[in-house]
């Protein structure tokens, strides 16, 4: 079978965690399917060294213009050129001119839950709003189009059947996502300084991803921290990654905190093999998302040892299981209690930290991929039936 799988952004510089699924998705096919023949469609960028080509593995770069139109056209003509049998969309959207049988894997459908109008005038960036206005009204003819559609918790395929009345049907996949393999706890002093050094690391520090979307919760991580350092007087710090200055300068005023901006430390852009050794010199890593569809951060986390502060909402209990602090992430107070109980409670810490590297075992990468070519192959007999 020849199979096109749409990997439009994997060669940008900084990636999104649908880059990397996508990315981790072919590379464990290339391991483990030597029959297919693949064709990986790419937009061209600077970082096109992560994906190589092997003897059934092509990598077709294509331009065609912006997210949409090369996805709507550039896309499909590709596909059908290369005389694709099955097409699979790694990243929410997809074509409707195609008639190729269709895969398509819907991270969440966040956006479909918001109205266009409460879109636009949210605090997200202008690109992310663009985003989310695209998929509004791409995604219910896609998902009328595909397939299969493959989602990554359980929680999600139930989000989805419900949303889009689809609960009897058995085109509805949920495959988990994995944790890549450099992910472990690491204890090389060499290391951890270099990246110690190269970020300007604090020598005691929390560990935050949060970015502009509001279902990171930033606003909550920041309240919670804010409170722990007054109860606690002790001198942590929040380390986070890229942040708008001017938008957290604007949650510091809303939290009523603005000498918070003493205690973060943004790092700006972290290469994604530096963040097992962040991971190890953190105390703990906080994942309070108001609604996440997986969480892949947290497994990352939990298998470099670190303790995990989660949320009792949407996928993340089901990731998480019983190796994670579980809060309430709409109540602040619940953050900061966890942070002070782990602290203080150095056995309640090391058992997260012991079943977190257990629990991440369970999701591997390779296990994704080889349900995924499950799907790929039953799509294949039943249009050659």
């Amino acid at each position: 079978m020849i199979i096109g799988i749409e990997g439009q952004r994997l060669f940008r510089k900084k990636k999104h965690g649908m880059d990397m699924v996508a990315l981790e998705l072919i590379k464990n096919l290339q391991d483990i399917d030597h029959e297919n023949e693949y064709y990986i469609f790419v937009k061209p960028d600077e970082d096109d060294s992560v994906l190589k080509e092997t003897s059934n593995f092509k990598i077709i770069k294509l331009d065609g213009g912006s997210y949409p139109v090369w996805e709507q056209f550039a896309l499909p003509k590709a596909a059908k050129k290369y005389g694709c049998e099955l097409l699979h969309c790694t990243s929410n959207t997809a074509p409707f001119f195609t008639n190729m049988p269709l895969v398509t894997t819907l991270h969440d459908i966040i956006y479909m839950e918001s109205s266009y109008y409460k879109i636009l005038t949210g605090s997200a960036t202008a690109y992310q709003k663009f985003g989310n206005v695209y998929r509004k009204l791409i995604v219910p003819r896609v998902v009328k189009k595909s397939d299969k559609i493959i989602t990554v918790s359980h929680f999600e395929k139930n989000r989805i059947a419900e949303f889009f009345d689809i609960e009897e049907d058995n085109r509805l996949e949920a495959v988990y996502n994995g944790v890549s393999t450099h992910f472990k706890p690491i204890s090389d002093e060499a290391e951890l300084k270099r990246v110690k050094e190269k970020y300007h690391l604090p020598d005691n520090f929390f560990f935050f991803l949060g970015n502009t979307d509001p279902k990171k919760n930033t606003k909550g991580v920041l309240k919670a921290f804010s409170d722990f350092l007054k109860q606690t007087k002790s001198d942590y710090k929040l380390v986070m990654l890229d942040y708008d200055m001017n938008e957290l300068k604007k949650l510091l005023d809303e939290i009523g905190d603005k000498q918070l901006m003493n205690q973060i430390v943004l790092t700006g852009y972290v290469v994604n093999t530096d963040l097992p050794a962040i991971y190890s010199l953190s105390t703990i890593f906080l994942y309070p998302s108001l609604r996440e569809s997986f969480g892949i951060p947290m497994l990352e986390a939990m298998a470099c040892g670190v303790p995990v502060i989660t949320s009792n909402t949407s996928s993340m209990p089901e990731v998480s299981g019983d190796a994670a602090h579980i809060v309430n992430p709409y109540n602040p107070e619940e953050i900061t209690e966890g942070i002070i109980k782990i602290l203080s409670e150095k056995e309640y810490s090391e058992n997260l930290c012991k079943k977190g590297i257990e629990r991440s075992k369970l999701f591997s990468w390779k296990n994704m991929a080889e349900q995924i070519l499950v799907l790929y192959n039953e799509i294949k007999m039943k249009h050659h039936d």
